[in-house]
């Protein structure tokens, strides 16, 4: 990729910009939370629409000037509509929130008070900072109250949010998460909600773009409120959204702008709107449909070389490899792997006995390499290259030939051609 004004004007930044270039393409990317996104995607995020101010909302914002930025929300608005639409429900949508936090922190504060309480899934058992965790602002301006995983499944068990839900009495119960490999029950989450008189918000950041193609259920019409982040399984630019019944988008506008945030990113909104015409494409359900393939490969052979997974599988795009019994902890298997070419995150486990810095899990997903034209007989090579590692963490010779072999089939996939061609 050519960047001849920063080359010659910032060569500092430059050499940042393309090492971080060529790692994307030498190494692996399997964090659950990362994707690639199109060049079309990338030049509407470098454009000129960065420089406009545009507080409000089409047609009614605090600047002069917007006419042309109000047709690229507008068009980001439809597609997303679009998109997310299930028939016989209304919902408004709202492009504006800068990342999946700010889109959840705008809900809450839209339907709470301060002190109110919610209920969502326990950090550690593959909920979010932002569902309630103490170290959150949601934890820290809300009553916040958590439902876990069964013990024996690894799976959300709806009687046990249920209990929870009448011991708490939430205004607001936050289903979704950010490590959960199955399919969410919305509908069961509702029928818990209206038993206790609360909202319901789904938290979809991580399975968008599963729900958008049909590969997951949708959160719509049992959902008040739905946020998500636009790039993971999304694909788009990194950013959140906001979609509600028609009749709660007056307050979610409100507590967008002015209540969390100040202008919105006009040139992140356009990408955004790029990202989102690009999902509508025949295309886009095809990879989607990759995705779950991919990952549900990778987690089969992970347990055929003895790989314990949270739930036992994976209904999604991604796994987390529980290592609670193993000496190995999270964090020195990301490394290990990290040494081998394979990028990774370190995630706590239900039960999780170790640090949240230290962990006893490893999130895996298939987003990224499912982007790079990767399918069914590479995800089952990685799951070996992981287990291979996991098991020989300080062999580092063994860590070099498996990194020389991560390189070669990245240079067989490439993220961009172009960057391959330096």
């Amino acid at each position: 990729m050519n960047f001849p004004h920063i080359q010659s004007t910032d060569p500092a930044v430059f050499a940042s910009i393309q090492n971080e270039i060529r790692r994307q393409q030498d190494d692996l990317e399997l964090i659950a939370s990362e994707n690639y996104t199109s060049r079309a995607v990338m030049e509407a995020m470098g454009s000129a629409l960065t420089n406009k101010y545009a507080e409000g909302l089409p047609k009614r914002r605090y600047y002069g000037g917007c006419e042309h930025v109000d047709v690229v929300e507008n068009i980001a608005r439809k597609r997303a509509r679009q998109l997310f639409m299930v028939e016989g429900c209304d919902i408004g949508v709202n492009v504006q929130p800068h990342a999946g936090a700010q889109a959840n922190s705008a809900v809450y504060l839209a339907a709470l008070e301060a002190g109110d309480t919610i209920l969502g899934l326990d950090l550690s058992h593959g909920g979010h900072l932002t569902h309630g965790s103490p170290v959150n602002s949601s934890g820290k301006l809300y009553s916040a109250s958590h439902y876990q995983l069964s013990p024996t499944t690894g799976r959300i068990d709806m009687d046990m949010v249920r209990q929870q839900a009448l011991k708490t009495r939430p205004k607001l119960i936050v289903c979704g998460a950010s490590a959960y490999p199955r399919i969410i029950d919305f509908a069961a989450f509702r029928s818990v909600a209206d038993e206790v008189g609360a909202l319901l918000l789904a938290d979809i950041a991580h399975i968008a773009g599963l729900v958008v193609t049909g590969h997951h259920p949708s959160p719509f019409p049992h959902c008040h409120y739905v946020t998500t982040t636009t790039h993971k399984t999304l694909r788009g630019p990194r950013g959140g959204l906001i979609m509600a019944q028609r009749a709660l988008m007056k307050g979610v506008n409100g507590a967008v702008f002015p209540g969390t945030q100040g202008g919105p990113l006009m040139h992140v909104i356009a990408a955004k709107a790029v990202a989102f015409g690009e999902a509508l494409q025949p295309s886009f359900t095809d990879y989607s449909a990759a995705v779950i393939e991919n990952a549900s490969a990778m987690a089969e052979r992970l347990m055929e070389r003895g790989m314990s997974l949270v739930s036992g599988g994976t209904d999604n795009h991604l796994m987390l490899i529980d290592l609670s019994e193993r000496d190995i902890s999270g964090k020195e298997g990301e490394a290990a792997l990290g040494r081998a070419g394979i990028t990774t995150n370190k995630n706590t486990v239900p039960g999780e006995k170790r640090s949240p810095f230290v962990t006893s899990g490893i999130r895996v997903g298939t987003p990224a390499m499912t982007t790079r034209g990767m399918g069914v007989s590479e995800s089952k090579q990685v799951a070996d290259y992981i287990v291979d590692v996991l098991e020989n963490p300080a062999d580092e010779s063994l860590l070099a030939r498996i990194k020389g072999e991560i390189h070669a089939l990245c240079g067989r996939h490439p993220v961009y051609p172009e960057a391959a061609q330096r």
